[in-house]
């Protein structure tokens, strides 16, 4: 299955450009999860266009750039993920927030997001129902509430939600990097296989 991934947007300062940049371990992570990954491009004029011809059968968004709202300096990459997680919903497509994806879709719902401190650490707890995880927290916003349309799956001890998903299941979202953890967890492909399915 092909997938529409988001990119981070970096300014070089020696030539003032303006770059999209996806890390190579998301390509590699999603090909053991039998996924093809399909950078998009932070341009909301040619998002459209993209979609018709790329066609994809879920959404991720990646982290790195906080939301415009929260001070962040991408609103071209606010714009374009908004707009896919619209595409995703009006078509009930599988969607996977990271990190600051996570954070988009708090947003769409009008979950209020604050800072928070002692979140950016190569290892913490994450308490879900079933047992605690030991994984990396790259991010200065979260949020410690929900709403009916999110249902919250793990938190850290601080009471900050670190997982969710849309009752249905078609939403997931999560506060850690998947990707940054080598060799990968086991269970983080087997998330990505229950999200989006496996590869025939």
């Amino acid at each position: 299955m092909k997938i529409a991934v988001t990119q981070r947007v970096i300014t070089d300062p020696n030539t003032h450009e303006r770059r999209d940049a996806l890390d190579q371990r998301w390509s590699a992570l999603l090909a053991q999860a039998g996924l093809i990954a399909l950078p998009v491009p932070n341009n909301p004029s040619l998002l459209e266009a993209f979609l018709a011809e790329t066609q994809p059968g879920g959404i991720l968004l990646t982290g790195g750039n906080d939301l415009a709202a929260l001070g962040g300096d991408a609103p071209e990459r606010d714009a374009v993920e908004s707009a896919l997680l619209r595409y995703a919903l009006d078509r009930d497509l599988p969607l996977l927030g990271v990190c600051r994806g996570m954070q988009m879709i708090q947003a769409h719902y009008g979950v209020p997001l604050k800072r928070v401190q002692g979140h950016v650490c190569p290892r913490q707890t994450i308490r879900f129902a079933d047992g605690d995880i030991t994984v990396n927290s790259f991010h200065n916003f979260g949020a410690t509430e929900t709403v009916a349309a999110l249902l919250v799956t793990g938190s850290a001890e601080d009471g900050v939600i670190k997982a969710i998903r849309s009752p249905r299941g078609r939403l997931h979202g999560i506060m850690w990097h998947p990707e940054r953890i080598e060799p990968p967890r086991p269970e983080d492909i087997a998330l990505l296989h229950d999200i989006y399915g496996r590869a025939p």
